[in-house]
């Protein structure tokens, strides 16, 4: 008899446990629903603009400088994913934007986009986790002076549209990225990077380039994707993968 009292205990604590673990899961979704930053609930944030479509996912990161910064439409900001203008908080940067991002812009999760002088990200750029972008860097003239107490450099970063930026890139002050750039995963750029490139490595350097007639240089080393029809449905779609697949 011990023996089932116990075994009736251990179900009764299993059950309490998966309820428990349910209620929890339940009330974390609650959460990242209501405490997603939108422009139709801003929360306690004072952004100069907040586009259409945009969303903030909880929970964020350190956000301050919101009236200076612009957010287009349709941006996808992951969770902890940091922005802000100005040194510190409570600052009056004077009557422009200081941090400026287009529109269908995507910031993944843990990313830093530190703003104490101008930072432009054009329209359609894509970041993987913990990309780190910002306007400052210490500065180290005085060998005899701690690095942190030396007044920090200073100098805009502008990102062009279509971007793609890896998983863990950094991208430091004074940086100017053209068109439809590709930056590797863990790459460090400084500097000015042309249209069509690809970066890779710390520093980065060019390791890809493309133009109209010669097309990408080196070649890829994968065939591009097929384009998709225009008058194919989703069905259709289906199931011609399907046929693939059999194949």
């Amino acid at each position: 008899m011990p023996k089932n009292r116990n075994v009736f205990s251990s179900g009764r604590r299993a059950a309490r446990g998966g309820l428990a673990h349910r209620a929890v899961q339940a009330g974390w979704r609650w959460a990242q629903r209501r405490g997603a930053v939108t422009a139709e609930q801003p929360g306690g944030y004072r952004f100069r603009a907040i586009g259409p479509g945009t969303k903030l996912a909880f929970p964020q990161g350190t956000v301050f400088g919101e009236p200076w910064i612009r957010l287009g439409a349709h941006c996808i900001i992951g969770e902890q994913v940091t922005l802000t203008a100005g040194m510190m908080p409570d600052l009056d940067l004077g009557p422009d934007p200081i941090l400026t991002l287009g529109d269908g812009v995507v910031i993944g999760r843990g990313g830093h986009v530190v703003a104490d002088t101008t930072v432009t990200i054009g329209s359609d750029v894509y970041m993987g986790p913990y990309v780190y972008i910002t306007s400052t860097n210490h500065s180290y003239d005085d060998p005899h002076e701690p690095v942190g107490r030396q007044w920090p450099r200073m100098e805009p970063v502008e990102i062009g549209p279509g971007c793609w930026i890896g998983t863990g890139a950094v991208i430091l002050p004074g940086a100017r990225l053209g068109r439809n750039v590709v930056v590797a995963a863990g790459a460090v750029v400084r500097g000015t990077v042309p249209d069509h490139a690809v970066v890779a490595g710390a520093p980065a350097k060019v390791v890809r380039t493309w133009d109209e007639e010669a097309g990408w240089q080196p070649p890829l080393r994968t065939p591009a994707p097929r384009p998709i029809p225009a008058d194919i449905t989703p069905e259709q779609l289906l199931a011609l993968s399907e046929l693939e697949d059999r194949q």
